[in-house]
């Protein structure tokens, strides 16, 4: 009966000031609203910090709020996201390789700024101002202070310029494999899905995805802004063969990108699958049921 509890649409991939969104959670999903979703899940990176007061404020709207985070990971020398719903939050090993990871982050951000700093003024207090408490600092928060010290014009000039990878000031994050990964999401009770996974840096190789399926990965965000439609048609053959979940989503970060609420949305009979399949957390349904 739960299961249909939840209306659409549905966008499943939010990110609040707890990560590298610009918003507070719950500023977050008032947006969200304005724009006509009715189920949403946050999904910040390596942390469920935000999920409290965004689950206060989906009650308090009248939405349905699904528990989520997108967990950082890496194959050779590629960033792999995966969404991770319904986890337990408590759950230890998932913890503790969250938890590994926003340190990471830390001090990539504290080396990354040592280098720029040699070049351009720009100090650790002026990251850090950029960020809000429990936040996970990373490249984002270092992009912004760029743009208020006014040495680039916005994020995307950072990050394709002083921010590369490709550039002399560029530290790599600790992520674990996406293998690992997938299995702690899923030892932890939730449901793993690969976050835009047909971009620029093209589908993950076969063999890979196969490993995955096996630890118990969920499915693909299909519809994503930044997907390319030859990956986005292997991976629909890949879900129909493996009767796979197939999301779509916003990405929304505030003013920190130009993805907007509901630009991609998820079927209800996905959003079903995810809500049957989890068993680490639960929705948090609209009073009114």
């Amino acid at each position: 009966m739960a299961l249909q509890r939840f209306r659409g649409p549905s966008d499943l991939h939010l990110h609040s000031d707890r990560s590298d969104g610009t918003q507070p959670p719950a500023e977050v999903i008032r947006a969200v609203h304005q724009h006509g979703l009715r189920t949403v899940s946050l999904t910040d990176h390596d942390t469920t910090s935000g999920w409290a007061e965004a689950a206060q404020a989906a009650t308090s709207l009248d939405v349905t709020f699904l528990p989520g985070m997108e967990m950082s990971a890496k194959h050779e020398w590629r960033s792999v996201h995966l969404l991770a719903y319904l986890v337990d939050p408590d759950d230890a090993a998932l913890r503790a390789m969250t938890d590994r990871v926003r340190t990471s982050r830390l001090d990539r951000a504290r080396t990354m700024a040592d280098r720029i700093a040699r070049d351009y003024d720009l100090t650790w207090d002026d990251i850090l101002a950029e960020t809000t408490d429990g936040a996970t600092v990373g490249r984002p928060h270092i992009a912004d202070a760029l743009v208020r010290r006014g040495h680039v014009r916005d994020r995307t000039e950072a990050f394709s310029g002083i921010l590369s990878p490709r550039g002399d000031y560029y530290v790599a994050l600790f992520a674990p494999d996406p293998v690992t990964a997938v299995g702690l999401i899923a030892g932890a009770g939730g449901v793993p899905i690969v976050a835009h996974p047909a971009g620029r840096a093209g589908v993950l190789p076969r063999a890979l995805l196969e490993r995955m399926l096996d630890a118990g990965l969920a499915g693909f965000e299909l519809g994503h802004r930044e997907n390319l439609e030859p990956g986005v048609r292997m991976l629909r053959r890949l879900v129909a063969e493996r009767d796979l979940i197939a999301t779509g989503s916003s990405d929304y970060h505030g003013a920190g990108k130009p993805n907007m609420p509901g630009e991609h949305t998820t079927e209800d009979a996905m959003v079903q699958r995810i809500i049957a399949r989890g068993t680490g957390s639960t929705p948090v349904y609209p009073r009114a049921g």
